[in-house]
Parts: structure tokens; sequence; C-alpha cells
């Protein structure tokens, strides 16, 4: 099933079912701990499915501060590139809304630095960080907005639920975008 596009200043923003890991895309967002530790959640799909050399690459770069993002490459993914962007200093820690912006401001800054053309999101802080869907995804397309604003890249954003309420959330927050 087509899910519906959202158009933003020429950016295709669209939310979706299924597995990150399978994306055709330049770059996956992993919502990230500060250590870069790929444990559970999207980090160990990311792993399992990618390999154990995109972990021995993240972990040259840690620790990194919630706010910033770094880039892998994105072994036996379709992806060409993992930007680790934390939303927590220590794996499995719960976390608070700005943390959510901060990482997804992070991520957004490393696409536009590797000059990519699209990204794939998970919903930043909605596992282990423990946010509702509700709030994180509103966050998520307000830091998007602005990244957009002041220019990008990016010509496609694709926003990637696991449970269906995690899509509807981000269906409902792209809402503002027009």
């Amino acid at each position: 099933m087509t899910e519906p596009e959202h158009t933003y200043k020429d950016v295709n923003v669209t939310a979706r079912k299924g597995d990150i890991t399978q994306l055709e895309v330049d770059a996956i967002v992993n919502a990230a701990n500060s250590l870069l530790v790929m444990g559970g959640g999207v980090a160990g799909a990311i792993l399992k499915t990618g390999g154990r050399e995109i972990q021995e690459e993240a972990l040259r770069h840690a620790p990194i501060p919630v706010g910033n993002a770094v880039a892998t490459r994105a072994g036996a993914l379709k992806a060409k590139y993992i930007i680790h962007a934390p939303t927590m200093k220590r794996p499995a820690m719960r976390i608070g809304r700005e943390n959510v912006g901060l990482a997804t401001r992070g991520a957004l800054e490393c696409a536009k630095q590797l000059k990519i053309g699209s990204v794939a999101f998970p919903g930043m802080g909605t596992g282990v960080g423990g946010l509702r869907p509700q709030e994180a995804t509103h966050i998520m397309i307000q830091e998007i907005k602005r990244h957009i604003d002041k220019g990008t890249t990016l010509n496609r954003i694709i926003l990637v639920g696991f449970t269906k309420d995690l899509v509807l959330a981000f269906k409902k927050a792209l809402r503002s975008l027009q």
C-alpha cells in the first residue's frame, strides 16, 4: 500500500509501517546512546541485519553527546550510511522530550554534512526512551520543518514505525507540515 506523501518545500516526507533496515535510502538513523553501544530496539535490528562492522566502526567515535551525530557505513544494509544520533547518555535510559529534538536535529545536520538526498527515521525516544509516540513525533516534525526551512540537501524523509500506534502518530504529526 502506498502511503500518502507530504511535500514541504520540495522535500517529500512520508510515514509508513515497516522494518527500517530494509529501506533503500542514503541513510538510516539509529536512535543511539552516547556510548554508541548497539543493543536492543532499532540499534539491535540494524546490528543483526547490517553486521558487527557497524558496531565496531561506531565505537571508534564514542562517546558523543546527545545533540551530536556521527555516520558509519551501513554494512550489509541497503542504505549507504547509519547516522547514530544519541537520545540518551547510557543504554536503556528514560529520556525527556528535549532529547528527541536534540537527536533529530543532530541527525539532520549529519545528513546535510554527508550531502545525501534521503534518510529514514525511527520514532526517536519511543522505545526504551519511554516517550509516548504522540510526544516524540510532534517534536521530530518540528525539527524536520526547521531543518528544511534553513536549507537541506534532503529530498526525501521516511518516518518508519514498527507499530501501528507509532505510524498513526507520525501521520498525525505530519499534518502540521501543510
